[in-house]
């Protein structure tokens, strides 16, 4: 069967998939993650923080399918982009696996321990909210800097020691740099303002109080840091193609040349200026989200409490643009999406299947929101029922 699009169509369509992944990630999991973070802080009793936990507890494992689904399009996609980021990032990936474990031992087993050390499992439960967007921000800060691989002559990725990434270790440690950090922060408080505004709708009272505070008071620190990072990212040397690159020619990244070059991080934005209206966006975002918080309009904060989200990270991908992941050690084997793609009928196929499975996950999700909305709060969580966590 004759595939109707081109190889390049359909390498630019997947990086538009798994975009749309990463922001379907951020905005769904991302608040239960914000949540999980905020727990010990904006409850303060146990049934407060009970209520805080049953907000998220009938619907993280849903949200869940976000990561699966990314991680899976990458390796299907983009194999040596996967190949390259969890043999260099294992360390990092493996501790955001152990982290994100925690949540769902902290919601089922919390309410077997005594009341008086429940707090060791609200503790683990912050951490499943603090280190899988921490360590998430400072590997795509990272990309921006360039991580020091290149590959074989059997395109096998090789990491370069005396770089930063000596071993797995080392591949750990060295993106602990100033700017990756940043740039987890960024992550951090992005997902806890977000988580901040979906538990203000979800809960009454006190909570609620607590919880628009806490969206204003996350939402401002993001956009100081997204700003600074902006500034910064300016004068960082970014990665460019010199000469030309076929956008549908085969999968090998050693055929092309690149080289590093200042301000090159913003030649997409230079080019198409229409692009400096995505973090715009972004910032009118969290500003509508903070207002709406105050005006009672929950589900408009929400909304563009999202917009903020996805602009963030829409921001960073046009940046980066045509770049997947750079190589600091040799530019010009870089993967980019016109060269670290698998072949043109396997992204025929996906496309096939994208366009069946992704709307049905949309749908049930939306059908699992509304037979689940309303608030939730102490009160409630008191009754004598087994279903609450």
């Amino acid at each position: 069967m004759p595939i109707p699009f081109d190889y390049e169509t359909l390498r630019f369509v997947w990086w538009v998939l798994l975009g749309v992944l990463l922001i379907g990630l951020a905005v769904m999991d991302g608040f239960d993650m914000g949540a999980a973070f905020l727990n010990p802080f904006i409850g303060k009793t146990d049934e407060e923080r009970r209520a805080v936990i049953n907000t998220v507890g009938p619907v993280w494992e849903g949200n869940q399918v976000w990561l699966i689904t990314g991680g899976g399009a990458i390796f299907a996609a983009f194999p040596l982009v996967y190949a390259a980021a969890f043999s260099g990032f294992y360390i990092a990936m493996l501790l955001v696996l152990m982290t994100l474990i925690l949540r769902p031992v902290s919601f089922e087993f919390r309410n077997k321990f005594p009341k008086e050390k429940r707090f060791i499992l609200d503790w683990t439960l912050f951490l499943s909210g603090l280190v899988p967007p921490l360590v998430f921000g400072v590997a795509f800060g990272n990309l921006f800097l360039g991580v020091p691989f290149y590959l074989d002559e059997m395109q096998a990725v090789h990491y370069v020691a005396g770089e930063g990434f000596a071993g797995w270790l080392g591949g750990f440690f060295g993106l602990l740099n100033p700017f990756g950090l940043l740039c987890g922060f960024v992550s951090v408080f992005m997902l806890a303002g977000h988580g901040a505004v979906y538990l203000a709708g979800k809960t009454e009272g006190v909570l609620r109080g607590r919880a628009v505070k806490a969206a204003t008071g996350f939402w401002l620190l993001w956009a100081a840091l997204f700003a600074a990072g902006g500034v910064w990212v300016g004068q960082i040397d970014g990665y460019q193609i010199a000469g030309t690159l076929a956008h549908d020619g085969p999968s090998n990244p050693a055929l092309k040349h690149a080289v590093r070059a200042a301000g090159a991080w913003r030649a997409n934005f230079n080019a198409l200026p229409l692009l400096y209206l995505v973090p715009l966006a972004g910032f009118l975002g969290a500003a509508a989200a903070a207002f709406a918080l105050k005006a009672g309009r929950f589900k408009t904060a929400f909304a563009a409490s999202g917009t903020a989200v996805a602009s963030t990270i829409i921001t960073a991908g046009a940046a980066l643009f045509p770049f997947l992941m750079p190589s600091s050690h040799l530019p010009g084997q870089s993967l980019t999406v016109w060269d670290a793609t698998s072949s043109h009928a396997t992204l025929w196929y996906m496309t096939l299947a994208a366009a069946i499975f992704v709307p049905v996950i949309l749908a049930y999700t939306g059908w699992v929101y509304r037979v689940l909305r309303g608030t939730v709060t102490p009160e409630k969580i008191s009754q004598p029922r087994s279903d609450f966590y």
